[in-house]
């Protein structure tokens, strides 16, 4: 579904030379384009919750720093964008790469100290129709459709991709698109073995026969090092945290200022971005932290992803509607068989969320 939709933001970026929320701002009233912009706010501040939660969670886990005092601490990456600011988008790209880089690394590491069974692996890819009835596995499904697409991801990569060099004609337009699908294909296929590791390791090492139920990431720290037989298998968990929270503050903070200039031709700096939304997530977070703690803390994680998977039909239907249609795109518009495609993904989006809203009430 990301690779589609992806695919998607690629191709209206690059032949309509417009990013997603441009397009919006362009073709829909007003009205629509302040509801697409609210939608996409909200879900740009769930997705800086998640950051500063992880990254807190992590710093509490390696250096004993209590969560209310971590979660402030977070906002200091605020002057890690700035300097990378500073240096040009090829530096923000850079790091992006080598964090996730890490994030792979270290459940790649994990996963040779679980040793898991190739065929239960294969097996946990084989769908179920439980899902559909258990309101539990719907809810942290739905959270890991937002978590895995990120809807806000839609509207930064249709802009990140203008930036490419290409011939501005119909056959550098169709290369362009071509090799800029195979990036972003390339780096979820990567991204696919990532998702795959962190669940891997979670159901491996966290649900064994008579093992009691890990409620907490403080727990899975805790355990993680006895449960596989390796010292550092704690502290690897805790640095791929931190990393993974370090890497979405910076594609969220471009994605918001994004947003904000597409719909509202707003144009604000960067830095003045990140400390808006890292602003308006720390506030709940401290809240959370103070009155809860660590299990409050791992139930606001999950719904902040649920969030994001809840208002990802928000972002797709308008992006498939002029990525499908040669009005807008014109011979770079996908093919019919595409199209069918693409609009079955956002039917499903469509209906597993409004199935989850049904099962929850």
């Amino acid at each position: 579904m990301a690779m589609l939709l992806q695919a998607a933001a690629v191709r209206l970026g690059i032949a309509s030379g417009l990013d997603l929320a441009q397009s919006c701002r362009r073709h829909f009233p007003a009205h629509v384009n302040f509801i697409l912009w609210l939608g996409c706010e909200i879900a740009v501040v769930a997705c800086n919750l998640a950051e500063v939660l992880g990254m807190a969670c992590g710093l509490a886990l390696l250096f004993n720093i209590p969560l209310p005092i971590g979660v402030c601490v977070t906002a200091a990456d605020v002057f890690l964008l700035l300097t990378l600011q500073r240096r040009g988008v090829r530096q923000f790209e850079g790091l992006i790469i080598a964090l996730v880089a890490l994030i792979g690394a270290c459940f790649a590491v994990q996963i040779w100290w679980l040793h898991p069974s190739a065929a239960a692996v294969a097996g946990g890819f084989v769908p179920t129709l439980q899902i559909l009835s258990s309101p539990q596995m719907l809810y942290v499904a739905v959270a890991i459709f937002g978590a895995t697409v990120m809807p806000h991801n839609l509207y930064l990569h249709s802009a990140i991709v203008k930036s490419r060099q290409y011939e501005r004609c119909e056959r550098g337009i169709r290369q362009a698109i071509r090799f800029a699908t195979l990036d972003s294909n390339v780096a979820l296929g990567f991204a696919l073995f990532v998702n795959v590791g962190i669940m891997v390791l979670a159901a491996g090492a966290f649900n064994r026969p008579g093992q009691t139920p890990i409620a907490t990431l403080e727990d899975a720290y805790r355990l993680l090092s006895p449960l596989l037989g390796v010292s550092a298998a704690s502290t690897v968990f805790g640095i791929a945290l931190i990393a993974s929270g370090l890497s979405s503050s910076i594609t969220g903070t471009l994605a918001g200022q994004v947003v904000m200039e597409g719909f509202l031709k707003i144009r604000v700096s960067r830095m003045k971005r990140a400390v808006l939304t890292r602003c308006l997530a720390i506030g709940p977070a401290v809240a959370i932290a103070v009155t809860t703690g660590n299990a409050g803390v791992g139930r606001l994680l999950v719904l902040s992803q649920v969030i994001l998977g809840l208002q990802l039909p928000f972002a797709v239907v308008p992006l498939l509607w002029f990525t499908t249609r040669r009005r807008h795109l014109g011979v770079h518009a996908f093919t019919r068989l595409a199209s069918v495609a693409l609009w079955s993904v956002a039917g499903a989006l469509i209906l597993v969320n409004l199935w989850v809203i049904y099962v929850l009430l």
